[in-house]
């Protein structure tokens, strides 16, 4: 008979500095499965889980899987009902050989500051102690101790971008055939220290100081010893407590290995912190800057409203500066109005609309600007990713329009979405090669998206949840002493936490 693997997880990105919440139809307009539907999934972590879980004659059981773009905490009851449906389903599930869960480990919802831990802990206590539990995580997670004591695994992502989506599914699934087998006896050390910086300077693909850091990890891994390490870039937009980045390390049996080079891996972190760090420019001079080099398309990263960290998407700070400095520049600016776009798409095509634009949905951070523009195309938003974590999934902008002033065109969508390449823009049909500007609201993903055009990106210093300087937010639940708050803090050992060790074998 088969061995029996529950699949499932609840997926999402929290941004404690946004003034929204997220609600049960942000993940009802992204990924809500059970069942066939669920199994049916062949992209991403879940479609590697599947496939090698399958390929190895397991037999995987569809518990509850729900994804949505990033956004403010889960509103308490969003949180309560999907947990619940995803316990029934355990429950009804009869009996499980193992638990293996598609995660985040950045979710947090109003009634529970660790969604992850919180679902971990749940989940351990309906099938006990000697059922492995592993999980796969962003490496932007806020691993917490008791997340490490409920579950047995954690894998991390190990690019960013995120292109190994499917080949972390695959790492997952055959951790826990490990397991099973006898093969591997986990044994987990987490070391962290008080960095919080963005995800500006964190790509994987050398050089750089995040990548460096994955470079040493994964020249150090061995099956045998030190099964898998995980560099974790912390996402810094959670107002929690303990946290900060570090590494991870899944040893095969072997604790003082674990934590030894969890420790040796964290301080070779903390020593790269000044690289880190990105330098950012005011909108007016990264524009002059731009208007200074030859041709286009010039990049202007407003990563302080980056959906895909749980920003609205509603700034106009970037573009007020277009505006007012180069309104006859080709440009290309996204921005998230539903009231704006509902009324381009009630006045038609070729109209000439006056309205307000931005800062509504989070009006914490800036005041919407009056404009006069002429709607030049209406789409109903819906458009497919290609690659990365939700590659082949459907994305719905809700309601979207292109709306020009003077030269400037605004893609002014219903719902936020996340930046994988290009695709919102190419729905549109819009001549990114043309521009002078585009503007960007993703910290990382641009750089794979417009490597093969862009002239040069220039990151700017806005007001929002998701600045590029971490500085310019006000944490409450952590103390002052964290890098790059304070430049100067000097730590003598990383914080290490520890799994609960478990007999996890199958007994023949």
């Amino acid at each position: 008979m088969s061995l029996r693997i529950g699949v499932g997880g609840i997926f999402i990105e929290c941004n404690h500095f946004t003034s929204q919440l997220t609600d049960l139809a942000a993940f009802e307009r992204s990924e809500y499965l059970t069942g066939a539907e669920l199994l049916a999934k062949n992209t991403g972590v879940l479609g590697g889980m599947f496939s090698l879980l399958n390929s190895n004659g397991f037999e995987s059981v569809p518990l509850f899987y729900a994804s949505a773009c990033p956004g403010g905490v889960l509103q308490g009851e969003t949180y309560n009902s999907m947990k619940d449906e995803f316990l029934k389903l355990i429950d009804a599930s009869g009996k499980l050989d193992g638990i293996l869960l598609c995660l985040h480990g950045a979710g947090a919802a109003a009634n529970v500051p660790d969604l992850e831990g919180d679902l971990a802990r749940a989940v351990r206590q309906i099938v006990g102690d000697k059922v492995p539990i592993v999980i796969t995580l962003d490496l932007h997670a806020h691993i917490t101790k008791d997340l490490l004591k409920e579950v047995d695994t954690i894998l991390a992502w190990e690019t960013y971008p995120h292109i190994d989506a499917f080949e972390t599914g695959e790492r997952g699934a055959q951790a826990i055939i490990d397991i099973l087998s006898g093969r591997l006896k986990p044994i987990m050390a987490m070391a962290k220290v008080p960095i919080v910086v963005s995800a500006i300077n964190g790509q994987t693909r050398m050089p750089g100081p995040f990548a460096d850091i994955m470079f040493e990890a994964k020249r150090l891994e061995d099956n045998d010893s030190l099964y898998s390490i995980n560099p974790i870039l912390v996402h810094p937009y959670l107002n929690l407590i303990d946290i900060g980045g570090g590494v991870l390390v899944v040893s095969n049996g072997d604790r003082s290995a674990a934590i030894e080079t969890a420790k040796s891996l964290t301080k070779r972190y903390w020593n790269n912190r000044h690289e880190l760090q990105p330098y950012t420019l005011k909108p007016s001079d990264a524009i002059c800057r731009g208007m200074a080099m030859e041709g286009g398309p010039i990049l202007l990263v407003e990563t302080a409203d980056c959906c895909g960290g749980g920003a609205a998407g509603d700034s106009v700070h970037c573009l007020k500066a277009l505006l007012k400095i180069v309104p006859n520049e080709i440009a290309i600016i996204p921005v998230v109005d539903p009231d704006a776009a509902q009324l381009a798409h009630k006045v038609g095509l070729e109209q000439k609309i006056e309205f307000q634009l931005g800062h509504k949905i989070d009006p914490k951070w800036g005041k919407p600007i009056l404009l006069e523009a002429v709607v030049t195309q209406l789409s109903d938003g819906v458009f497919t990713y290609r690659g990365g974590i939700w590659d082949g999934r459907v994305g719905y902008m809700g309601l979207t329009a292109v709306l020009k002033v003077a030269s400037i065109q605004i893609v002014i969508s219903s719902n936020a979405t996340y930046d994988w390449m290009t695709e919102q823009f190419e729905l549109l049909n819009l001549d990114i090669i043309r521009a002078k500007f585009i503007v960007v609201k993703n910290p990382m993903n641009y750089q794979q998206a417009y490597e093969k055009i862009m002239k040069a990106a220039f990151v700017l210093d806005t007001p929002g949840p998701t600045p590029a300087n971490t500085k310019a937010l006000t944490y409450t639940n952590i103390t002052n002493n964290w890098f790059p708050l304070d430049k100067d803090i000097e730590i003598n050992e990383p914080v290490v936490l520890t799994s609960k060790p478990r007999d996890l074998a199958r007994k023949k």
